[in-house]
């Protein structure tokens, strides 16, 4: 058999194990220091929501918005924080659009820990960029994906469109 070492993936491993005995880490951003956005991503707040790099993206620019409130279902959500959500994702994709210029993207929920939920107590909308030809053979030949840009450089760029 052969083995490929991927020492990084520890640290997800790991991180991935401490998120379910932890705190949720979207209520620690949230209640953070504005002064730590850059460390914990935090890309912009609103009164309703707020928007997050995730730390492990699937592809460069993904992002997530969630709701202020600690909530895991869509029917805990009051009119207008579902509203602010939906309003928030779309200015993403557009801070998306002008920042990167992708070709299409995923967005959607994933609700409860069998859809795929990392985090199901805590819903929150994926906002993932496309470009033609953004996927190959590696990650079904190897299990690897390749993320074109550095989670800092996309910080910047996406912080700088989500201002005011």
């Amino acid at each position: 058999m052969e083995r490929l070492w991927a020492p990084w993936r520890a640290q997800y491993v790991s991180s991935v194990a401490q998120a379910n005995q932890e705190a949720c880490f979207f209520c620690e951003a949230l209640k953070s220091e504005r002064s730590r956005d850059v460390e914990l991503l935090v890309v912009a707040r609103w009164e309703h929501c707020f928007a997050m790099l995730n730390r492990y993206p699937y592809n460069s620019g993904h992002v997530m918005v969630a709701p202020n409130r600690h909530v895991g279902d869509l029917a805990e959500l009051t009119e207008a924080e579902l509203c602010a959500l939906m309003l928030r994702m779309r200015e993403v994709v557009d801070a998306l659009q002008r920042a990167f210029a992708p070709h299409g993207f995923n967005i959607g929920l994933n609700l409860g820990r069998a859809a795929g939920a990392g985090v199901p107590d805590h819903l929150h909308l994926h906002i993932v960029p496309r470009w033609y030809g953004d996927t190959n053979f590696l990650p079904v030949t190897a299990d690897l994906k390749v993320i074109s840009h550095a989670l800092e450089d996309v910080y910047e760029r996406l912080r700088t469109e989500l201002q005011p």
